[in-house]
């Protein structure tokens, strides 16, 4: 059975998603979860893109280990130059360099001829294989590249040192029988002497089926995203891909090295961290993707679990297990839930985490895994504080103006005042904004259900803008307004560290 590798490109081609960007601490704990999840490489980012693109590949080449860490480079010195910088570090490192071949691009886009773009391909991979040993070369829009000219360059950037060529459907134009042609054809001109990789892209809603297209005809590497995020109708889904091989391999005959219990865990991690949700009928991640309302399926499931799931839940780390924890609990018992629960936080992190967790105790009657991740989920990706909620007590009524009593700590300075607004969430944030005089202005405001009943665990997220700079806030509480206080709060508190770091 072949081991097919997973190329995890979320921080690379997922943050160029609208509204994804991500900050270097971000990615660092994303790159983590990579790791436990099992990827094989981790496309890091655009070195050259921008100084913040740099230092994060550059951290993440020296902090993370498990995984070739790569970083992208146009197919100019100047990048692939960056790139090694960036990657230098690594235990395992890859340049992967690109250079467009289809007539469109070459024509409108680099204006230059069909020659000189193998020329300088080929000449830009052998200066990156200079450098490094692990070199990938993609020909950007592939799929509508003529395929004996695409054939040529492959076979031009393979004598020049790639050990892997990417097929890029850059557009997300091809079908899966065409793009399975086409990798068959590519793997009878090159042999084995290097991988096949495919980028996908979802255009049509095929980018899933197209990867699993081209491993039937020979790919060996697969690039894809979490919960499937990219630029346009974004990227093919790694959860979707890894699943069906697990699912099916009686039929595709082949495995990746993922830890599908991982999977769920990694999904949410994107989600809280880009604000970017999961449609409920998303395959294998969604929140419906489990869930059965039909009763023919319900009482065929309570026969038999296997007629109508086709995969468990908890093959993706979806449970919905009770901690035997509560307020009595003590520290011990509390950092075993953790450590089973993947988490590995400070001394002092856990300290702050125990204490929120028995202030949740003490509220909910039942507490799930859910509950707990999203409490410290803010811990593990926390940042410098210039505001701190300290109390907010709202009144409101069918005949009575909303009113938000708010105190604040702001650099360490007691505040307090009242606002009124349309509503109790408007009267808390027209406070906060009185309190921190704020410019910034609220894009988005989103609300959710952690767990189910009434006493259940609201998480609310936030974008704000302010200077030309979006920053997303997260705040999980048993009362849904002093979540949302939270999550404006979280999101000011993102705003003033980037002030102070510009």
């Amino acid at each position: 059975m072949r081991t097919i590798k997973i190329f995890d490109t979320t921080l690379r081609d997922g943050e160029q998603s609208p509204g994804a960007s991500m900050n270097v601490d971000e990615k660092i704990q994303v790159a983590k979860q990579l790791v436990k999840l099992g990827v094989d490489v981790i496309e890091a980012g655009f070195p050259i893109a921008s100084p913040g693109d740099f230092e994060a590949v550059k951290r993440i080449a020296s902090e993370i280990k498990g995984a070739t860490i790569a970083g992208l480079a146009r197919a100019k010195e100047e990048d692939i130059k960056r790139a090694w910088e960036a990657v230098k570090d690594a235990p395992q490192k890859r340049i992967h360099t690109f250079h467009s071949t289809s007539d469109i691009h070459l024509k409108y886009q680099f204006r230059v001829s069909r020659e000189e773009a193998l020329k300088r391909s080929a000449e830009m991979v052998s200066f990156a294989r200079s450098l490094v040993e692990d070199v990938e070369f993609s020909p950007m829009d592939a799929t509508r590249t003529d395929i004996p000219y695409l054939l040529e360059v492959i076979d031009a950037v393979i004598k020049a040192g790639a050990s892997t060529v990417n097929i890029p459907d850059t557009v997300g134009y091809t079908t899966p029988t065409e793009f399975g042609s086409l990798i068959k054809t590519i793997k009878k001109k090159i042999g084995n002497r290097a991988i096949i990789s495919v980028h996908c892209h979802n255009d049509l809603g095929l980018s899933v089926a197209n990867s699993l297209a081209a491993i039937l005809n020979g790919a060996g590497q697969v690039e894809c995203t979490i919960n499937g995020i990219g630029e346009r109708a974004g990227n093919c889904s790694m959860e979707e891909v890894v699943m069906n091989l697990k699912t099916r391999k009686d039929f595709y005959n082949a495995k990746t090295n993922i830890n599908t219990k991982e999977i769920i865990r990694t999904s949410r991690l994107i989600t809280r961290i880009t604000g970017i949700s999961v449609q409920p009928n998303k395959a294998i991640v969604g929140a419906n993707a489990f869930a059965h309302e039909s009763g023919i399926h319900q009482d065929g499931l309570l026969k038999e679990k296997t007629t109508y799931e086709i995969m468990r839940p908890e093959e993706i780390g979806l449970h919905r297990t009770e901690l035997v924890l509560g307020k009595h609990s003590g520290r011990h018992a509390f950092k075993s839930r953790l450590k089973e629960l993947g988490y590995e936080l400070e001394p002092d992190e856990i300290e702050i985490a125990f204490e929120k967790f028995k202030r949740l105790a003490d509220q909910k009657k039942q507490i799930f895994d859910e509950d707990i991740e999203a409490l410290i989920s803010e811990e593990v990706s926390k940042i410098p504080e210039t505001y701190n909620l300290v109390d907010l007590s709202v009144s409101s009524g069918m005949k009575k103006e909303p009113k938000a009593t708010l105190a604040l700590k702001i650099k360490g300075k007691a505040v307090k005042t009242t606002a009124n607004g349309d509503g109790p969430v408007d009267a808390t944030y027209k406070a906060i904004v009185s309190l921190t005089k704020t410019k910034s202005k609220l894009l988005k405001f989103e609300v959710k259900s952690i767990t189910g009943g009434t006493d259940a665990l609201g998480e609310v997220m936030v974008t704000l803008e302010e200077g030309g700079r979006t920053a997303r806030g997260l705040g999980a509480d048993t009362d849904i307004i002093i979540a949302a206080a939270k999550a404006y709060i979280n999101a000011l508190n993102k705003l003033a560290a980037r002030k102070k770091l510009s």
